[in-house]
């Protein structure tokens, strides 16, 4: 018998896991949808998905820059 489970996403920022909108977004999508309150995720990359049982991880990564540096 074969049993179907539904995929839970996960969306993880700073820290905080921020909720899933839809299947319909795509991680980069959902990303986009958070730029208005993190605007920093702008230029985040998206990691994953990592999978533990019935969740897919994904996370948000800050790019990393030196500000103000002249290099």
């Amino acid at each position: 018998m074969i049993e179907v489970k539904t995929l839970v996403r996960e969306f993880i920022y700073n820290g905080m896991t921020l909720p899933d909108p839809g299947p319909t977004f795509s991680a980069d999508q959902v990303r986009d949808m958070y730029t208005a309150q993190y605007p920093e995720l702008t230029t985040a990359a998206v990691d994953g998905p990592v999978h533990q049982g019935d969740t897919a991880r994904y996370t948000f990564v800050r790019a990393a820059g030196a500000k103000g540096s002249r290099a």
